[in-house]
């Protein structure tokens, strides 16, 4: 039969009673006595042996060679018929995991676990191996992002072995050679652990395929079999299609978040331009309404200071009418009348010039809120102008009413540090801040009529992020819900008439949003305290925290 394979020709053997050894056994047992074998051929390569026996000695006819010879034939061609069909359902199959592979990766353009999942299981299925795992090089270490299961104690094993260092790894240094390599059997490997895993997992070959970026190993996946031995060429070349496929996966996922870095940069580079445009835009507005109302308050002062200088005269010259009238011959009662008229005359002079100073206050105010913001904007450590501000306020403070009192606390954080500001423009803004906190402290500690109460004002500094926020607290009654919106509007006040003007915290909030491009908030609760918060941002300024 081996003869017959090898050299393609017929055997006819008509009488197998000398025949030895194995076909001697062989033929006791199938109880032949004449053999007719015809060899399979393919490609002139012979794959196989059609024997016919039977049980009379006797070569085989002419015509039963020839019918023989045709069911060889036919049995050649369904041998071929059955490869050729496995190999194209081998081929589809792999062809449609491929796919199925692209459709993974452009499904999961931020995710690559779906894709090596995907990987796993198709290798390990279509290679017909025991065991499947992906493994990535990062940050100096191997790590374990995928594997097919086996059993619960061998998969902790597996996974409580990564990860491990990059460097000296037995799966780092395959990869590095850039191709894909085999290891016929895991008992001769040098690494007990290693193999006390392939003992876990049942496997003793593996194919490693690298994934390699440029030359430089990121990756391998790795396909085991339980038995030893090496792979074929085809599945080799499927496995590295696969390595190559989770290599895109991987730029694809990089890129994406590239994209998508460069995205949010453009799109915070697109605020902060429409931000600087607004302030821009905002700044031309104030300016032509600055210059507006300097020019409507330098026009109203001039007769303002006529009215309030004639009214503080004409106050005056009722008292001298009054002594010029102390020796006429007047009767008792034209002399009342002359009195309760140059009295009420008198009273309402003053008030005029009391309305009179509250109305020039409010041009000063006017011009000053008109001007447009001076000094040069520089990095300033922001704990020193809040405690300088504080003590300015203060001492101030002092100077108009000797027996003002106040409780002074600071909280300044060490990391404040510095930021690009206007000094003098933000130190108004702060002195705005707390003169007014003092006021409602101190008018508080009026009202409380005896009671045991200490004003007190706090000024504290808070990094937050990429910002700054300057908090000034005092313990005044707090501002009503009705009016906590209004605060900010020009002109309004709360203050009784003659003591505010109702600009202070219009200022405030244009030099802090407007001009430093920061925000400025009120918590407050009636009764408890008021808090104003202000944010700024650091701007180029170094020192910061």
């Amino acid at each position: 039969m081996t003869r017959a394979l090898a050299s393609g020709e017929i055997a006819n053997i008509a009488d197998f009673d000398n025949a030895s050894g194995t076909t001697r056994t062989f033929q006791k047992i199938l109880g032949f006595k004449a053999l007719l074998m015809v060899p399979l051929m393919r490609e002139g390569q012979g794959i196989g042996v059609f024997v016919l026996g039977r049980d009379s000695v006797g070569e085989f006819s002419q015509r039963h060679i020839e019918l023989v010879q045709t069911f060889a034939d036919q049995a050649v061609i369904a041998i071929e018929n059955a490869r050729l069909f496995n190999e194209t359902k081998e081929a589809l199959e792999r062809q449609t995991a491929t796919a199925d592979m692209l459709k993974v990766i452009a499904s999961s353009p931020s995710d690559t676990q779906p894709v090596f999942d995907a990987i796993a299981e198709s290798s390990n299925r279509l290679l017909r191996g025991r065991t499947t795992t992906v493994l990535r090089f990062m940050d100096e270490h191997v790590h374990l992002v995928a594997f097919t299961p086996t059993d619960p104690v061998a998969d902790a094993m597996l996974q409580g072995y990564f990860p491990l260092p990059v460097h000296g790894s037995q799966y780092f240094a395959i990869a590095k050679k850039g191709a894909p390599t085999q290891v016929l059997d895991t008992e001769e490997s040098s690494s007990p652990r290693l193999r006390d895993i392939a003992r876990a997992r049942g496997y003793r070959s593996q194919l490693y395929a690298p994934l390699m970026d440029n030359g430089l190993p990121v990756g391998v996946i790795v396909v085991t079999r339980a038995e030893p031995g090496a792979f074929a060429n085809r599945d080799v070349e499927l496995l590295q299609t696969f390595a190559d496929q989770a290599l895109i996966a991987i730029s694809n996922v990089e890129l994406f978040k590239q994209v998508q870095q460069r995205t949010r940069e453009l799109s915070q580079s697109l605020d902060d331009l429409r931000a600087a445009q607004d302030r821009l835009i905002q700044t031309e507005k104030l300016a032509s309404l600055g210059q507006l109302t300097a020019g409507i308050a330098h026009e109203i002062k001039n007769p303002l200071n006529f009215v309030n200088n004639f009214a503080a005269l004409s106050a005056e010259l009722t008292e001298e009418l009054n002594e010029t009238l102390a020796p006429a011959p007047l009767d008792q009662k034209m002399r009342g009348d002359i009195d309760e008229l140059t009295g009420m005359l008198k009273s309402n002079l003053e008030k005029v010039v009391q309305h009179g100073k509250r109305a020039d206050s409010i041009v000063k105010n006017m011009l000053q809120h008109s001007r447009e913001g001076s000094g040069e904007r520089r990095s300033q450590d922001l704990n020193t102008l809040v405690s300088e501000s504080l003590n300015l306020a203060y001492h101030g403070a002092r100077a108009e009413r000797s027996d003002f009192n106040i409780t002074l606390k600071q909280d300044l954080d060490p990391g404040a540090g510095a930021a690009d500001v206007y000094p003098q423009e933000l130190t108004r803004a702060l002195l705005n801040l707390i003169s007014n906190g003092f006021y409602a402290a101190v008018r508080r500690k009026i009202e409380a009529s005896g009671e045991s109460f200490e004003p007190m004002l706090t000024a504290a500094t808070k990094v937050t992020g990429d910002g700054v926020e300057i908090r000034i607290r005092d313990n005044g009654a707090g501002i009503p819900a009705d009016i906590r919106e209004k605060i900010f509007n020009p002109f309004f006040t709360t203050k009784p008439t003659g003591e505010g003007t109702g600009l202070g915290l219009s200022m405030t909030h244009d030099i802090i949003v407007k001009q430093h491009g920061g925000r400025i908030d009120v918590e407050t609760e009636p009764g408890a305290f008021t808090e104003f918060i202000i944010t700024l941002p650091r701007g180029n300024a170094n020192g910061a925290a």
